[in-house]
C-alpha cells in the first residue's frame, strides 16, 4: 500500500493506494500544528480502506510549513556570516525591480536583523585566496554568534563555489562551539555563482531548516507511534527524500506541496492524454499552474517566493493567491478585487458556518448553484447558503451590485487571475496554450475549469477522479531523487568532455551517499554565449560530447531568441546533476465506480439559470454526459457550461470536449 498526505491551506488530503484502486480522505487543516491534520488524514483514508497502518509500505509527506514560515516570517532567529564588507548583500540586492515605475515599492525585509550580521576576516577572489582567514577568526565568530541568541546561521562567502576552504573553517568552528544552533552553508547547500542569490538561498535555508526539523520530528514520532513507516518528504524538485534528509536543508522543500500536485499532474496527463497538458491546482488559498509536456513537468533553476530569490533545482510552477478561501473585497477605486488574502481553514469562507463573515470564491459558488446547499464538505462541513449571501451582499451593498451580480463578479475577478497565472507560464514564454489540455485538480479547480479553458481557447478538460486529492496522489507515485548543481564556467579550450567527465563524477560521488544502487543519473548543462547574462539549459548524457551540446544549445537558442552566433563563443556555465531511483506507477481506478447518483438543481450559467442535471458519486468508465452538467466527486465538483461533451476513461478521468461556439466558447462564466 502507497499512502501520501499532502497538507493544504484550507484542507489536509489523504489518499490510499492499493490493489483494488484509490481510496481518498479530505480533513480540514490545523494550522497551529499540522502534523495533527496529516494523523487525522492518514486515521479517516486507513478507515475508508479498512486497513490498517502496519500494512503501509511507503508514507510520502507533502507540506506547506516552510511556504507559510517563509509568507509569514516566523522562521528561526538567523545570523549571516559574511566576507568583510558583504554583511548587506541582502540589503543591497540587485538594481532591478519587479515593477518599473513603481519607484517607491518596498522591498522585502531582510531575513536577517542588522545586529545579527557578522563580517569575516578573510577574502577569496575568482583566482584564489586573496586575503586567509585571520588567525582565531572562526572562534571569534563562534563567540559573538553565541551572545547573539542566534538560532540558526548562514554562511556565505564570496567565491566560495569556487574555493569553499574559509567556509569550512568557520562552520566547523560553529558546530564545534553551538551544537544545539542549525548551520547552513552555501557550498553545501548549493555550490554556484551569482552570490546575492546563493547567500539569499543560504540565508532561506537557515531560516526554515529549524522550523522544519521540530516539525518533521514531530510527525516521525507521530507516525512511530501510528506503526507507519517513516515519511518521505516531497522536495521543490519533484521527489521525495528521507525525513532526517529533509529537515537539515530547509530551502529544498519550499515548494513541497505544488511539487506533489506537479508530478499528479504528470501521471494523469500520461494516463488519461497525450502527456501535454497544462496543470491547474486551485485549492483552499491558492492555485498553482505548471505546464507538462510529454509527461515530464518543467523543471527551473530558480524562482522567487515574496520577493526572495531561491536559486535551486525545482518543479517550475508558479503560484498566485486565487484559491477558493480567497476574500473578495472592494479597492480604494472602488473595483472588485479577489484575494490574496484568505479565509484559510479558521474560520473559512461564511458559508462553513465557523465565524467565518468575509464574502470568499466558496460562498460565490455555493449562490450561483456550482456548489449545493446539502453539499458535505471534508470533516463534515455542512455548507450554510444563508451565511454566504449575507457575506456576498454586504460586499455588493458597497459595489452597488446584488447579491447574485456580486457572486458572479468574484468569479470572474477570480478566473482572470487564473487565466493571467496560465499565460505567465504558457504565452509569456513563447506557449501555445491551445496546444494543451487543461488539468485541474485541487478542491476547487475542476468548478473553474471551463471558464478557465475558454479564456485561453482550450478545447479539451481532463478532470482526474481523484482531483481534489491529486497532489496526494503524486506523492504515491514519486521518485526518490537527490539534486545538486555547481557552477564550472568552462569556455574555450577548457570545454572539454575530459574535464566535464571530471566535474560530473566528483558531483556524483558527493551526491549518491546512502541512495540506492542503481540510482539514474540525470543531467541538464546551462549554457550561453560568453558576455550572455542568463544560461538556456541543455539535457545531455553523463559524458557528452562538447560539440553535441554546443550544438544543443545554439539549437535551443535560436528556438527561444530566432537567431544563433556562429562566430560566438559557448561557455559552459553549470552542471544540475539529479540522481532518481524511479517511483512506483500506480493507476488510479476509481473505488466503487458506477455509484452515481442523479438529481438536478438550477446553475447559474452566463446570467442565466439552467435546470442542470448532478451525478454524485463515481462515474463508471464509459459514461457519457452532454453539458450542461455537474458531476460531485467525493472530493471536488466539476461543472461543465453548455457546448461541452463529457465521457468517462477506464481510469476514471472525466475527459470534457468543447464541441460548439455558445455559452463558454469565449468569456468567463459567471
Amino acid at each position: 500500500m502507497l499512502l501520501g498526505v499532502d497538507v493544504g491551506g484550507t484542507f489536509t488530503d489523504a489518499v490510499l493506494l492499493d490493489g483494488s484502486g484509490v481510496h481518498t480522505a479530505k480533513v480540514p487543516t490545523t494550522p497551529r500544528e499540522e502534523s495533527t491534520g496529516v494523523m487525522q488524514a492518514v486515521e479517516a483514508v486507513l478507515g475508508r480502506a479498512g486497513a490498517a497502518a502496519s500494512d503501509v509500505a511507503v508514507f510520502a509527506h507533502g507540506m506547506t510549513v516552510g511556504t507559510n514560515a517563509l509568507l509569514e516570517e516566523r522562521g528561526a532567529r538567523t545570523a549571516l556570516v559574511a566576507t568583510r564588507g558583504f554583511a548587506d548583500l541582502l540589503e543591497i540586492g540587485r538594481q532591478d525591480r519587479p515593477h518599473l515605475y513603481r519607484l517607491c515599492a518596498p522591498k522585502p525585509a531582510p531575513l536577517v536583523e542588522d545586529e545579527l550580521r557578522f563580517e569575516g576576516a578573510e577574502r577569496v577572489g575568482a583566482e584564489g585566496v586573496v586575503e586567509p582567514l585571520a588567525e582565531g577568526e572562526a572562534e571569534r565568530l563562534g563567540a559573538a554568534i553565541e551572545a547573539s541568541g542566534a538560532e540558526s546561521v548562514a554562511i556565505c562567502l564570496l567565491f566560495s563555489y569556487l574555493d569553499p576552504g574559509h567556509e569550512r573553517q568557520i562552520a566547523a568552528a560553529l558546530r564545534e562551539r553551538l551544537p544545539a544552533v542549525h548551520v547552513s552553508v552555501s557550498h553545501e547547500v548549493l555550490p554556484r555563482f551569482r552570490e546575492y542569490e546563493r547567500c539569499s538561498t543560504t540565508v532561506i535555508d537557515a531560516y526554515l531548516s529549524p522550523l522544519l526539523d521540530r516539525y518533521l520530528g514531530r510527525l516521525s514520532e507521530d507516525a512511530e507511534a501510528a506503526g507507519l513507516p517513516q515519511p518521505l518528504v516531497m522536495s521543490s524538485a519533484g521527489g521525495v527524500a528521507p525525513t532526517a534528509e529533509a529537515a537539515r536543508a530547509g530551502a529544498w522543500s519550499v515548494l513541497s506541496g505544488p511539487a506533489g500536485g506537479a508530478v499528479g499532474a504528470g501521471l494523469l496527463a500520461k494516463l488519461s492524454g497525450d502527456g501535454n497538458v497544462l496543470g491547474f491546482d486551485m485549492g483552499g488559498t491558492s492555485c498553482d499552474v505548471c505546464v507538462v509536456e510529454g509527461g515530464e513537468v518543467r523543471r527551473t533553476d530558480s524562482r522567487e517566493i515574496d520577493g526572495r530569490p531561491i536559486q535551486l533545482p525545482m518543479v517550475d510552477v508558479h503560484t498566485v493567491g486565487a484559491g477558493g478561501g480567497s476574500i473578495g473585497w472592494r479597492d480604494p477605486g472602488g473595483a472588485l478585487r479577489v484575494g490574496p488574502q484568505s479565509a484559510g481553514a479558521d474560520p473559512g469562507p461564511a458559508c462553513y458556518g465557523r465565524g467565518g463573515t468575509e464574502p470568499t470564491v466558496t460562498d460565490a459558488n455555493l449562490l450561483l448553484g456550482h456548489l449545493a446547499g446539502d453539499s458535505e464538505l471534508a470533516g463534515s462541513v455542512a455548507l450554510d447558503a444563508a451565511a454566504a449571501e449575507r457575506a456576498v451582499a454586504e460586499l455588493g451593498r458597497s459595489l452597488g451590485l446584488d447579491p447574485l451580480e456580486t457572486a458572479a463578479g468574484i468569479l470572474r475577478v477570480a478566473n482572470q487571475e487564473m487565466v493571467r497565472a496560465l499565460r505567465v507560464v504558457t504565452v509569456e514564454r513563447g506557449v501555445d496554450p491551445r496546444g494543451f489540455a487543461l488539468l485541474p485538480f485541487g478542491g476547487a479547480g475542476p468548478m473553474h475549469a471551463a471558464a478557465v479553458a475558454a479564456e485561453l481557447g482550450i478545447e479539451t478538460i481532463l478532470c482526474p477522479r481523484a482531483g481534489g486529492v491529486l497532489s496526494a496522489l503524486g506523492l504515491c507515485a514519486s521518485e526518490r531523487r537527490r539534486d545538486t548543481a555547481r557552477t564550472v564556467m568552462l569556455g574555450g579550450s577548457e570545454l572539454t568532455a575530459e574535464r566535464i567527465a571530471s566535474e560530473v563524477g566528483a558531483m556524483v560521488a558527493e551526491t549518491s551517499a546512502g541512495l540506492d544502487e542503481g540510482a539514474e543519473t540525470r543531467i541538464v548543462y546551462q549554457l550561453r554565449y560568453a558576455g550572455q547574462a542568463f544560461e538556456l539549459p541543455v539535457p545531455g548524457p553523463v559524458d557528452p560530447n562538447p560539440a553535441e551540446l554546443i550544438e544543443g544549445f545554439e539549437r535551443a537558442h535560436e528556438e527561444r531568441y530566432g537567431h544563433r552566433d556562429p562566430e560566438g563563443e559557448v561557455v559552459l556555465v553549470d552542471i544540475d546533476l539529479a540522481l532518481v531511483v524511479p517511483g512506483p506507477t500506480p493507476r488510479p481506478v476509481a473505488v466503487g465506480e458506477g455509484g452515481l447518483r442523479r438529481n438536478s438543481r438550477p446553475v447559474h450559467f452566463e446570467g442565466e439559470w439552467i435546470d442542470t442535471p448532478v451525478l454524485r458519486g463515481d462515474p463508471a468508465a464509459g459514461t457519457e454526459a452532454e453539458g450542461p452538467v455537474v458531476f460531485e466527486l467525493p472530493e471536488a465538483t466539476f461543472v461543465i457550461p453548455p457546448g461541452w461533451q463529457t465521457r468517462v476513461d477506464q481510469h476514471g478521468t472525466i475527459i470534457a470536449r468543447f464541441l460548439t461556439h455558445g455559452i463558454g466558447a469565449k468569456g468567463t462564466m459567471g
